[in-house]
């Protein structure tokens, strides 16, 4: 296995490109989420005024807070939704970019290790025998540290379902709580 100068630069700027536009790719759509967030929140406040001037009294008020404060909540979690979505992909873009790269990589090293073990002087097993220990320690380590952040990024995932799920209930029952209070 033969690696010429040109085929690592390549191989450098194919990667560099590709985490370029995979960060560009979540601007991009994460600037779009803002852009679409920011007009739905100037159209819901142009709207909400215009509904509290049709208010005549406390009871009418009250009432009208509930109906605003439900959607607003349920607008608030789609778009923290949608933010924790596009980065989630993007992360799982280039983590599996440097999966692949750490794996091409290991295997050029691997296989230049294995040349030089054919080529090797009489006597010097020992020393190749150590640069092939201090390689597996690495992907091992490497291998150690991807299993952890993945089970870091389920934690996340799951912590953040956890939050969603119970600011909806307590959005739920805030909402009849209130409406029980007024009733009585």
């Amino acid at each position: 296995m033969t690696t010429k100068p040109q085929e690592f630069a390549k191989a450098g700027i194919d990667s560099v490109a590709f985490f370029a536009n995979t960060a560009f790719d979540g601007i991009e759509r994460l600037a779009a989420l803002n852009l679409n967030a920011g007009r739905s929140l100037v159209e819901a406040s142009f709207a909400n005024v215009n509904a509290l001037f049709g208010v005549k009294d406390v009871r009418s008020f009250l009432k009208l807070q509930q109906e605003l404060a439900a959607p607003a909540i349920e607008k608030g979690l789609d778009y923290s939704r949608s933010v924790y979505a596009i980065t989630a992909e993007t992360k799982d873009k280039v983590a599996k970019k440097v999966e692949a790269e750490v794996a091409t990589a290991s295997a050029n090293v691997s296989g230049m290790v294995d040349k030089a073990l054919a080529s090797a002087p009489a006597g010097s097993e020992a020393a190749v025998a150590a640069v092939k220990s201090a390689i597996k320690t690495a992907n091992e380590a490497y291998e150690g540290l991807n299993k952890a952040a993945k089970q870091a990024a389920e934690v996340a995932e799951a912590s953040v379902s956890a939050a969603t799920e119970a600011t909806l209930k307590a959005a739920n029952v805030a909402a009849p709580k209130a409406a029980a209070k007024k009733a009585a």
